[in-house]
């Protein structure tokens, strides 16, 4: 397994693509679902500015930094989690950490829902269905298992 230096290095380019990914995921399926683009990122923001946050639509640094740092931050850490799992792996099989990128992204889903504190969960649950929820956690894998490839590309 890679040193905990190795992994966090890792963690932030995967658990940054992640964050990215899930987050223009978040974005077009509020949209397709009648709702403003930023209203799942700002509803992350609940923790801090409460359940009205979902309705917000607009950006500002109290609703979407504030969801959006919240969110990258969760992010990260679930890639922390993901890239000490699957190691230093070279060369990167894309099947496999697809594979593992999904079983990561359902892990963190089950326990942002189930095991959170409802304060504490992403709080998509006040804007998007649960079909839209599970696109952004697809997303979110994807993301992951793009880092990872990069992070274990030939001479990387």
């Amino acid at each position: 397994m890679a040193g905990w230096v190795t992994t966090l290095r890792f963690a932030l380019t995967s658990g940054a693509i992640a964050s990215a990914t899930s987050t223009a995921a978040l974005a077009l399926l509020a949209r397709a679902e009648g709702k403003g683009a930023l209203q799942p990122v700002n509803s992350t923001s609940h923790w801090r500015n409460g359940e009205q946050a979902a309705s917000f639509r607009k950006a500002d640094l109290a609703h979407t930094a504030v969801g959006y740092a919240t969110h990258h931050a969760a992010t990260v850490f679930w890639a922390v989690l993901f890239e000490r799992w699957v190691g230093t792996r070279r060369p990167a099989a894309a099947l496999p950490l697809v594979r593992d990128a999904l079983a990561m992204s359902a892990f963190a889903a089950a326990v942002d829902y189930a095991a959170t504190p409802k304060r504490f969960t992403p709080g998509w649950e006040f804007v998007l269905s649960k079909r839209s929820m599970a696109a952004a956690y697809a997303a979110m894998a994807l993301g992951l298992a793009v880092g990872a490839a990069i992070n274990r590309r030939p001479g990387g």
